[in-house]
């Protein structure tokens, strides 16, 4: 489900909208066919509607329903033949009458097996059912529901009679919410950029639109001079437009997509190929055999496509070779650092980002050291000479700024010698003269973010930095508020590539000549000679390898970790699914680190952890793709554990003991094809488990069946095609799946699980008795038939 957003009414008052649509219904004649496939098309479609659960109306829900109206942006009354038979339908459309005319909530109107007329007039059967609510009210109360269902009426709305089928105008519905939702909030994205409308306004007469000719248009310039910038502000302008694209593809870092996958040139246009075309159409892992698939597939399209940090022209030759492979009117703007690259394709015009005016970066900088435009009273003269030091370039201007904001004037003063002489105009040194503004720990933090954690969600860093003294939680608003990091919308950490270039090299240069000295090592090959040649020391926190990025196998010896006691953070994976990862270690693995938090290991050779590890501080479990045939013997302390993923480990014969890990919050265990049973031990104290994923473990037989874990929500054992007992191990869940199984039959305490939303068995061939559903259940599939 969505979160809940921010929208902008047609009113000038702010309104906080809580949720995107409040239906308003008859529930006696569409609950169960219209309304429940209205609610499951918008839940796929991450639209978040207010649901009754089907409770009872009464005067103490009245306030929380008439509060839901208000926090909607959109109401969708459903007038059907009794929805002017209740007296709360019609209270409700007041409601939203008012609430329309007021904050300017949208409205849409279904008339379902009714005529618009017999609303308007209150005529026909739907006038006589209204007579009827009618008895008793006052004059003035019954003139108040007519006029409403005049107004409503007057509404264009969807008409259920001029449709073929349900589906078709569900569908329409749903795709008029979405729009309505994509217009109604506003792109707040660039409003604090000084200039762009300017280079967006250029780039729009380079693109000559009018034109139905194919172009491609090149966006050259500097790093950090903001060219992924423009164009992405350029493109959210130009895809909104719904009719004036088909297809619309902003690809990111072709460069580091090229650089992670090595391989020959035919095999990496393949790669950048299958990659365009999922992200164009939407579709996951999509596999092509030759390059005149794509070719094909786009030839009749008419696209706007955006290559963002292209740095060879091959990756040009796999995604855009030749105009004749798009369909016409298609745009294709290619951004680069290497004008060359550009003019060796054929692209001809080519958009040069220049440096913002003396003006321009000084407002630039005022953005983000005073947030605006300006330098308050008393500091525009050393604001002038600070905003110098950045050489004008935005990302410097940016980080500066930042960095000095909340300052007293005569801390500006006494920072001036400083950065003179570290900076030289240089982003490099700008970017270091922001770094050495922070304290111990928050230095350690921008390390820890650099080397291990960019990308990552805020939640799991700070649940992995939770017993170490880096105070994550202030830290990370630290490096927020001084541009070192991006707390994005949705909760992920984003730091630019150069900054964490710079951390890196930071880390580097600590010990450069002996990398098993540094508190993290990153670099592959550094790497590969730390784990051989037993060179590690206490000082290392992290390691991290990128297993694409090595040709051939990585060699470990048995004793490569017994001199990094420390070690907190071990990632060894593979960026490539489909390349694995190889390492030799001929005589086994006598040691991990006891202080392990996150433990990272794609096709981990060997069959069992080394005896004498102790996982007590482990938060994260991850060996995908494993030789594992066991864990570990015996009962471990895992109190730290909140996740644990062993998919695809084909050996594991039996789950461990997990009772101590009490605070172990999702378990992934698909693809464990050897996986006959599940104990009541590895179970049985997981009362914060809140996802057991268990799909196709093939063998799989029995579930324990005397537990009732008090979190799990969700449970996806699709594809166990030897389970034939239901698995009644929660009556907690909201939703499970449990297709193509050997189940027979659904137990009647199916009704305990009040929470229950969803339940998939489609497939189960075998499956003969389902009783009643609990009153929660908004989607149920079974047999391959899906019904509500």
């Amino acid at each position: 489900m969505a979160d809940s957003s921010v929208c902008y009414p047609s009113s000038s008052s702010f309104h906080w909208w809580r949720y995107h649509v409040f239906p308003s219904f008859c529930g006696e004649d569409v609950r169960k066919n219209f309304l429940s496939h209205l609610q499951k098309e918008l839940q796929l479609r991450g639209i978040n509607a207010f649901k009754d659960h089907g409770i009872k109306r009464s005067r103490s829900i009245w306030p929380e329903l008439k509060q839901a109206i208000w926090e909607s942006r959109i109401s969708i009354v459903v007038l059907s033949s009794n929805y002017a038979g209740s007296s709360w339908c019609l209270d409700e459309l007041l409601e939203i009458m008012e609430c329309r005319e007021a904050v300017g909530q949208t409205l849409l109107t279904v008339f379902y097996e009714v005529d618009p007329s017999d609303v308007r007039k209150q005529t026909g059967a739907f006038g006589k059912v209204f007579e009827k609510t009618c008895l008793g009210r006052t004059v003035e109360e019954t003139q108040r529901w007519k006029q409403a269902l005049t107004d409503v009426a007057n509404v264009s709305g969807y008409c259920s009679e001029k449709w073929d089928n349900e589906a078709s105008m569900i569908e329409k519905i749903v795709a008029d919410v979405s729009e309505e939702l994509n217009c109604c909030t506003p792109s707040k994205d660039f409003d604090d950029l000084v200039g762009l409308e300017a280079h967006v306004a250029k780039l729009n007469s380079m693109l000559c639109l009018q034109s139905n000719d194919v172009r491609m248009i090149g966006i050259w310039g500097p790093i950090g001079i903001g060219k992924t910038t423009i164009a992405r502000a350029l493109y959210n302008q130009l895809s909104s437009d719904g009719d004036e694209f088909q297809q619309n593809l902003f690809m990111e870092n072709v460069k580091r997509s090229s650089k992670r996958n090595k391989l020959d040139g035919y095999r990496l246009k393949l790669h950048l190929q299958e990659r365009f075309l999922s992200e164009m159409f939407n579709q996951r892992n999509i596999n092509i055999s030759h390059l005149g698939v794509a070719q094909e597939r786009l030839k009749n399209q008419k696209a706007l496509i955006v290559l963002d940090d292209v740095d060879d022209v091959e990756q040009l030759h796999a995604l855009a070779d030749q105009t004749q492979w798009f369909g016409n009117g298609t745009r294709v703007i290619v951004i680069t650092e290497d004008k060359q690259l550009l003019k060796a394709h054929g692209i001809d015009h080519v958009y040069d980002v220049c440096l913002p005016s003396k003006d321009e970066a000084f407002h630039i900088f005022c953005r983000f050291a005073f947030g605006k435009t300006s330098a308050p009273e008393g500091y525009y003269d050393v604001a002038v000479e600070v905003a110098k030091l950045a050489g004008d370039l935005p990302l410097g201007l940016s980080i500066l700024g930042a960095s000095l904001r909340g300052m007293r004037k005569d801390e500006w003063i006494n920072a001036l010698p400083r950065l003179r002489t570290s900076l030289n105009g240089k982003i490099e040194k700008l970017l270091g003269a922001c770094y050495d503004g922070l304290d111990e720990k928050d230095k350690a933090l921008f390390l820890h973010i650099a080397c291990l954690f960019n990308g990552e969600k805020v939640d799991r860093v700070k649940e992995l930095l939770a017993i170490s003294a880096l105070d994550a939680e202030f830290g990370l608003k630290v490096l927020n508020d001084r541009s070192l990091i991006h707390i994005c919308a949705d909760g992920y950490i984003v730091m630019h590539c150069l900054l964490q270039q710079m951390g890196k090299e930071i880390t580097r240069g600590q010990c450069l000549h002996d990398p098993g000295k540094g508190k993290f090592i990153v670099d592959a090959l550094e790497i590969s000679d730390v784990l051989a040649d037993e060179t590690g020391t206490k000082t290392v926190l992290g390691i991290s390898l990128d297993m694409s990025e090595i040709d051939g196998q990585v060699y470990i010896s048995e004793k490569a970790f017994e001199k990094m006691p420390n070690l907190q953070f071990l990632r060894l994976y593979n960026s490539i699914p489909d390349k694995a990862a190889e390492f030799d270690l001929p005589h086994g693995l006598d040691y991990l680190p006891r202080k392990l938090r996150l433990l990272h290991w794609d096709s981990y050779p060997i069959k069992c952890m080394p005896s004498k590890f102790r996982p007590e501080f482990l938060v994260e479990l991850t060996m995908r793709d494993s030789k594992l045939e066991k864990l570990w013997e015996g009962i471990q302390p895992l109190t730290s554990l909140k996740y644990m993923d062993l998919s695809a480990s084909t050996n594991i014969g039996d789950i461990p003991n997990l009772s101590r890990a009490k605070n172990l919050e999702k378990l992934y265990l698909r693809f464990c094809e050897n996986l006959v049973t599940v104990p009541s031990s590895a179970l049985q104290n997981l009362n914060k488990l809140k996802v057991l994923d268990m799909s196709c473990c093939i063998k799989l037989k029995t579930l324990p069946t005397n537990i009732n874990l008090e979190s799990l929500s969700v449970l996806n054992l699709r594809g166990c095609s030897k389970l034939k007992r239901f698995p009644f191990i929660s009556t907690q869940i909201q939703f499970m799946s449990l297709g193509e199984t050997a189940i027979e039959k659904v137990p009647s305490q199916i009704k305990l699980c009040s929470r229950l939303v969803s339940l998939e068995m489609a497939g189960c061939k075998n499956l003969r008795t389902i009783p009643p559903f609990p009153a929660s259940i908004e989607i149920v599939d079974y047999h391959g038939q899906e019904s509500s």
